[in-house]
């Protein structure tokens, strides 16, 4: 790595020199060179006329720079210089009183957070990191990709699938090891390895999303049928994975239900009320539905019963104007027994 250090006082460039010193007693396959105004005269240093021209002509020649000066000078001067992420170098920020060092620029692919700690940890300073996926703990796509010392393909689906990261969804890395199948189908963004150019690949939905619906009395279908595709697009499901539709004996024959259910050349599997109650006290109730159907609660309860009992609610209750939609999400172990 090709380091640059940066000053525009005659202290910090004296402190420039001194890390100079310190730094390459352990970063040895480094070359580091410390760059000072002319007038101050400083000892073993690039003695230049102009900053402003010199930082100018050399941005790209070096892997990372370090600036002992105020953030404002730096933002000012490397402004007109900054392109991508992927390109640029790696910019950190060192005070003059020698507290903190800050990764202020390419902190991931030009490894400025990665240098931030390197310098911290051998110069006795603070490190200063603001990259969420670093300070959450979490690790993002071009992270993975420095690591493995592979190339992105592009950076705004690097940045979208980051997002999911730091959001704490799910997010697999798929690794070419011809077919694997993993718990964690249902992720929300994946990460492809591979040194091929063109690679097959195809989706399956499963099957593995129960609907329980409860509604009030002459619900018009296309109610429900718009109330099922807001809870779905909300939470990122797709209608091709639910397998089937559940609800109360007592809706059995509501009309508005079964033509949406019809719609959706779904099943309509039907739950009694005795079968409700018996866990209809692991979900909140209502004293109204209780009053008028002998239950305290509808559509969690059915959703629960219709399914295999393995699995968790992605959606307890969603609430639309008389209707109610809770989503149980399957275990996919059972898809897995072929």
């Amino acid at each position: 790595m090709k380091l640059a250090f940066w000053t525009v006082t005659k202290g910090a460039g004296n402190i420039a020199r001194e890390y100079k010193e310190k730094l390459q007693e352990h970063l040895k396959e480094d070359s580091i060179d410390v760059f000072t105004l002319k007038k101050y005269d400083v000892e073993n240093t690039i003695q230049i006329e102009d900053f402003t021209a010199n930082i100018n002509e050399k941005f790209s020649q070096y892997d990372g720079h370090i600036f002992i000066m105020a953030s404002g000078i730096v933002i000012r001067k490397i402004a007109s210089l900054i392109g991508t992420k992927d390109k640029d170098p790696a910019v950190l920020l060192i005070d003059e009183g020698k507290h903190f060092v800050i990764s202020l620029l390419s902190g991931h692919l030009g490894g400025a957070n990665e240098l931030t700690h390197s310098l911290a940890n051998i110069l006795k300073l603070v490190p200063v990191i603001t990259t969420s996926s670093d300070v959450t703990g979490k690790i993002a796509v071009d992270t993975i990709s420095q690591k493995l010392n592979a190339e992105l393909e592009d950076l705004k689906s690097a940045k979208d699938v980051t997002s999911l990261i730091v959001n704490g969804q799910k997010v697999n890395i798929l690794l070419p090891k011809n077919v694997k199948v993993t718990d964690n189908i249902s992720a929300d963004g994946f990460i492809l390895v591979s040194n091929k150019k063109n690679i097959e690949y195809t989706r399956i939905y499963p099957k593995n999303l129960i609907l329980g619906i409860g509604c009030k009395k002459d619900t018009k279908a296309e109610d429900i049928l718009r109330a099922i595709e807001d809870c779905l697009d909300k939470n990122n499901l797709d209608i091709k994975s639910v397998k089937k539709v559940a609800t109360v004996d007592v809706k059995e024959n509501e009309q508005g239900l079964v033509d949406a259910v019809k719609f959706l050349n779904l099943d309509l599997e039907i739950i009694s009320r005795d079968e409700i109650k018996k866990v209809q006290d692991q979900f909140e109730g209502s004293d109204f539905v209780e009053k008028n159907i002998g239950v305290r609660a509808v559509s969690e309860p059915v959703a629960l019963l219709s399914s295999t009992g393995n699995g968790k609610f992605l959606v307890m209750k969603e609430k639309y104007n008389g209707i109610t939609i809770s989503i149980y999400e399957e275990s996919l172990e059972s898809f897995y027994k072929f």
